[in-house]
């Protein structure tokens, strides 16, 4: 499912992006890590690209959060479907 924050796989490898944080989020991940390493990993640089990563990361958790608490609800009201028919 590829969104506009989700780079092509040729431009992870040619950015050298482990394979566990190829995610919706890649796109933003490539140019923080260009910055981080032009400044040396100094914590007080990169700060927007920080935060937009960040950003993009803790939305795409709420996402599948919220997804994961409809899958938990229809299940629930699977099963008490199912109680039901057998009473």
């Amino acid at each position: 499912m590829p969104s506009s924050l989700t780079a092509s796989q040729e431009e992870l490898k040619a950015a050298k992006v482990p394979l566990g944080w190829r995610d919706q989020c890649s796109a933003l991940l490539i140019p923080l890590n260009t910055c981080r390493r032009e400044n040396f990993y100094l914590p007080w640089t990169c700060e927007n690209e920080r935060h937009g990563y960040e950003k993009c990361q803790y939305d795409d958790m709420m996402r599948r959060m919220k997804k994961m608490s409809k899958l938990k609800l229809q299940q629930a009201e699977e099963t008490a479907e199912a109680a039901e028919a057998i009473i």
